[in-house]
Formats: C-alpha cells, structure tokens, sequence
C-alpha cells in the first residue's frame, strides 16, 4: 500500500498550471477566488502511450505565449498554451539510424530572447548526445505551412546517455549530464564545449563508480557559473565552474535517486524531490537543510516547478497528484488527482483571476464612493432643526425664572441700602 497522510488543505492563491502526462495528455488546472480549490478546467490530446511527455519548455509572456512539448515518438510539438491549438509539428528523427525508442529526447529549451512575430528559436538534445538548435516560423492559420530549418549540431557526448539538460537565464549556456556522463557546460552561441566536471575518485576499495547524473539546474538566473546536479545515487553537487573542476558542495539526501530539482528566485536555495516522495528545501551556501514539506508523497518526484511571482511551487509524479504548496511554512496547499504518471509541470505567471479582479475593483470603487460622500457630507451647510414645543416651554420658564431671581436679588440690595440709611 502507498504511504499517504490525511491533512486539511486550506486551498491556494489563484494561479494557472499546465500538467503533461505519460499518456501523452496535456491537462490545465486553474484555481480561482482567494482560497479556492485547483480543478481541471481543459485537456488537451488523446491518451496514447507513444505520445507520452518527455520534456517540456513555456515562454510565458504576455503577448503570444508559447508553449513547446517533446514526446516518446520523437515529435515535438509548438502549442499555443492559451487554448492548445498546435502552431507547428516536426519529427526530430536524424539520419543516424537511431529508432524513436533509442535515441529519445532527453533536453528541450524555447528560447525567449530569440522570438519575433511569427518565429521562435528551439534547442533540442537527445539521449545519446545528439544537440541541435532549429529557427521555426510560427504560421497560427496551419502547422504543415511553418518553414523549420536546422541552424546548429554538435555531439554533447561521445558514451553514455544524456538524462538532464538546463539553459541559464541569459540563454547563452547550457549544461548537460547523465549516466556515464559528467555535466558539461556549453556556450551556444559559438556550440563550444566551455567546462567538464572531474569524474569521481574510486572509493577505499578501489572501485571505480560512474557518474549518473539525473537532474540540475543553475543556482541563479544571473550566474551561469554555479549549478547543482542531483544523482541517482541520492547526492546533491554544487559545481562552481571559477573554483575547481569537482564539486564545491556535496551531500546526501535520504536513500533514493534525485529525480526533480528546481531554483528559487533568491539565488541560493533549491527545492529537491526524490524517487520516494520525498520533498525539501536546502540552502546551498551551507548545505543545510531548510526543512521537509509536510504531507508524505506516495510516488516518485518527477517535476517540481516554482511560480514566478507567488510563494508556491508544485510537484507532481508518478503517484499521479499534482501538489501545490507553500513555501514559507512548507505546508499543502492543496493536491489535484489526474489519473496518469505526470512527468512535467509548469506555471502561467500571467494567469489573472476576473472575479477577484473585479471584486477587487469593486470594492476600490465602494471605498472611493465612500469617501466622496465623507467629502460632500463635510462641505454641504448643515440645517438647524425646529426645537419641538416642550424644548420651547421648558427655555421660556426657565428664562421668566431668571428674571424672578434677578428682581428678587435686586429688591433685596435696595431694602438693605435703605437700613443703612436709617441707621446713620
């Protein structure tokens, strides 16, 4: 039986992911209102095994977003992430002999800085090294008129099986890694090979243990010289590529493979998730483990992805959920079930959610209503009110008995002045 744990979800923040799954199936998730509960409002495609989703690349931009899929058959697919049509389709099947299932698409990239109207910029990377960067002309009215052409080709590796690949936030690297193969940076302008890691030393006995590389991403968006690579043998690398050619920070992470890790916006903490289910942060200017997320995952780790604006990521895996959690307190926000293993996830930063726009804009127009009739109510003249027949009663007596007071007290001087006169 899965290991799971019953928790109260308090619902999360509006926002809008995109799930992809081994069947092939592109799913949307929107959750709505302040604390509202994440549902599937869209899916996308048809449940074949072959079509399952190997990687997975979004250019959230507000104006003409793009969304670019890569699939078990080799295929990959320009979406428009907005209402899942499909711009363009091509097969990235080489002359090399290789069959779909031998050579699979490992890496994919969408480039940002590259797009104009009508073309985007595409690097793609196969299991057995093969990278390549193809210019694509978008055309929105059909997919088979797009014109793709193959701008560069190199060779990542001449052994082993590329499993991992990441573009750095300038989009002028890229590093590359997987089993028997060390990660290796790459500047793409010139295809040139710029850093290799040093392979391992042999261990006491003098065993000789390959690298298997399963997962990395930079440390900063801004720094292409420090990334972190997770191993299938449950370790985490920091690599500074000014330092040394080994790792500059090294530790474990419980007792299975790293399958997922992904950066924070802050330039030194990476969320980690293993093939257990296991979910954390850590701080990788100490290694120090930040703390777990709370709510045991019964399946393994396959993408975690941070949103760019709100405190939440998600992760999402082979135990078929997709969690959404908080980053501060490190608790579930809330868990989606979508029936297939996910294999990707990704966020649409530019998701806006109209009814807490408009009730938002509805109560800035009630407090600045209210305010003007605090104004108006401060410069209109204020009217006396008629003093009802009581009021007027009650002043007349007790004006008539001040005058009595008055008469008494004058009568009283003009006796006593009088005595005196007498007297004298």
């Amino acid at each position: 039986m899965p290991r799971t744990t019953t928790l109260e979800c308090p619902g999360c923040p509006p926002l809008r992911a995109l799930t992809f799954d081994s069947l092939g199936l592109i799913k949307v998730i929107e959750s709505r209102g302040e604390r509202g509960t994440p549902q599937v409002v869209e899916r996308w495609g048809d449940p074949v095994s072959s079509k399952c989703v190997l990687a997975a690349s979004f250019d959230d931009r507000k104006k003409d977003p793009l969304l670019a899929v890569a699939r078990k058959n080799r295929e990959v697919e320009v979406v428009n992430p907005l209402n899942g049509e499909i711009h363009v389709v091509f097969s990235n099947v080489g002359e090399d002999g290789f069959q779909p299932e031998d050579d699979a698409i490992s890496g994919l990239h969408l480039f940002r800085r590259e797009r104009s109207s009508g073309s985007c910029t595409l690097l793609t990377c196969t299991s057995k090294g093969n990278a390549s960067m193809r210019s694509i002309g978008v055309d929105k009215s059909t997919a088979d008129s797009a014109s793709i052409s193959v701008t560069k080709t190199w060779k990542v590796c001449g052994s082993g099986n590329v499993l991992c690949s990441k573009v750095d936030g300038s989009e002028n690297y890229a590093v590359f890694g997987g089993k028997g193969v060390e990660v290796n940076l790459w500047d793409l302008e010139n295809s040139t090979k710029i850093w290799t890691a040093k392979p391992p030393p042999k261990n006491s006995l003098g065993i000789f243990t390959p690298s298997w590389f399963t997962c990395t991403t930079f440390l900063s968006n801004d720094d292409h010289r420090k990334f972190v690579a997770g191993t299938n043998s449950h370790q985490v690398h920091l690599y500074d590529i000014s330092a040394q050619r080994r790792p500059v920070l090294s530790f474990d992470f419980r007792e299975t493979a790293i399958k997922a890790i992904t950066e924070d916006q802050d330039g030194h903490t990476i969320y980690t998730g293993n093939g257990s289910g296991d979910l954390a942060s850590f701080d990788m200017r100490t290694g120090k483990l930040l703390g777990c997320f709370i709510g045991k995952c019964s399946g393994s780790i396959r993408s975690i992805a941070r949103h760019p604006e709100l405190p939440v990521i998600a992760s999402c895996g082979l135990d078929s959920y997709l969690r959404l959690w908080d980053i501060k307190t490190r608790q579930l926000l809330s868990a989606v079930f979508l029936k297939q293993h996910l294999t990707n996830v990704v966020f649409d930063s530019n998701f806006v959610d109209k009814e807490v726009a408009a009730t938002a804009q509805n109560a800035n127009e009630i407090q600045t209503t209210e305010v003007q009739t605090e104004d108006e109510m401060r410069t209109l003249p204020v009217k006396r009110k008629k003093a009802s027949k009581e009021q007027r009663e009650k002043k007349k007596k007790s004006e008539e008995s001040k005058e009595t007071i008055v008469l008494k007290s004058k009568k009283k001087s003009r006796k006593h002045k009088r005595e005196i006169c007498d007297d004298s």
